[in-house]
């Protein structure tokens, strides 16, 4: 089987990760329900004509893939992949309240049009001048997984050599205000949240978008092995460790092969239990969280991916991010655990190059 490399990252989050030092300034907000991104300066990147007709998502994708293209100095990729939990739900907002707001007469096409999940991929297409494979992958918490299982295909299949994947979701008010009222989200009286210590529902939730380039050639820059994904919808919490399992024995691993596990804690203590299970394989590894980082959201996996590059990269774990203090002199494997509320569990496991 041909090896698939991560060969770029980049990052729009609640933290600075755009610039180059962003790990010694990472800052916890836990009394806030909604983590915003920290988003660059756009003028820089994108014309103010152009700017003023995109959402949110639309130019943090923009921007956070040209970095991730720069970085891997691939000027057109062989293919364009991204996933997405709830789309330009900005948009979908605004379409919304034009409908009612002019009682379903004489609407603007406008917000419909850019309300459309794919959106992202193809403004980014668009610009790129890149007529090759676009798709986006809307499958709640594992977009993003199953936009690098497809982009890996690919390159085993040699159908492309280099991939564009990215993940991306936006903060919509009216969609926030409905989260909290079904109690997805934290209230205010719910705070401060304390991640690994929470005994009550809800998260606090964040955005961002995260890119990668993954090719099918190790390059001088390249950050990780992608060397194996697995997806499933539902799990019972008492199947969780057997189910991880597995996905090791698949790949000749055992639990105390991995030097580094992220598991996706979020404060949401009913579907925490599912790490907690997760954690009783790993006494022996590293284990660490990113939520109180990033917030939770459907594709906050793409900023513990970027975090995990990062590790494998500099060979170096953020104390912010330890749950436990196990150290290892070398890192080589690293696993990811992630789901949403208890729904589409994902396991990603990154190599060493």
């Amino acid at each position: 089987m041909i090896p698939v490399y991560i060969n770029s990252v980049a990052c729009i989050s609640s933290q600075d990760t755009l610039r180059k030092d962003f790990i010694q300034h990472f800052n916890v907000e836990n009394n806030i329900s909604l983590l915003s991104a920290k988003e660059p300066n756009y003028k820089d990147y994108i014309s103010s004509a152009m700017s003023r007709r995109m959402s949110k998502t639309v130019k943090m994708s923009s921007v956070a893939s040209k970095y991730a293209l720069e970085e891997a100095q691939i000027e057109n990729p062989d293919a364009i992949i991204i996933g997405t939990g709830i789309g330009c739900s900005q948009d979908s907002e605004k379409f919304l309240n034009n409908v009612i707001q002019n009682n379903e007469e004489f609407l603007t096409p406008t917000f419909f049009i850019q309300s459309t999940h794919n959106t992202v991929s193809g403004q980014i297409a668009l610009a790129l001048q890149c007529h090759a494979y676009n798709f986006t992958y809307v499958n709640s918490s594992s977009s993003l997984e199953f936009s690098f299982l497809d982009a890996k295909l690919q390159i085993e299949d040699k159908e492309a050599e280099n991939i564009l994947v990215g993940s991306t979701d936006e903060q919509a008010n009216r969609t926030m205000e409905l989260f909290q009222l079904n109690n997805t989200i934290r209230t205010p009286e719910n705070l401060p949240l304390s991640i690994l210590d929470s005994k009550t529902k809800g998260v606090i939730w964040g955005e961002g978008a995260s890119f990668f380039v993954v090719g099918k050639n190790k390059t001088e820059n390249s950050y990780a092995q992608l060397s194996d994904i697995k997806i499933i919808n539902a799990l019972e919490k008492e199947e969780t460790t057997s189910f991880i399992s597995e996905f090791l024995s698949k790949n000749n691993l055992q639990s105390h092969d991995i030097d580094v596990v992220i598991l996706g804690y979020s404060g949401d203590a009913p579907s925490d239990e599912y790490y907690n299970q997760a954690s009783t394989l790993f006494s022996n590894s590293s284990q660490l969280y990113t939520k109180h980082l990033s917030g939770e959201y459907n594709t906050s996996s793409g900023f513990s991916i970027f975090m995990a590059c990062h590790i494998l990269k500099d060979q170096a774990i953020p104390e912010i991010m330890k749950i436990n203090e196990v150290k290892k002199e070398q890192i080589k494997n690293v696993l990811l655990y992630n789901h949403l509320f208890g729904r589409d569990h994902s396991l990603v496991l990154l190599k060493q190059v």
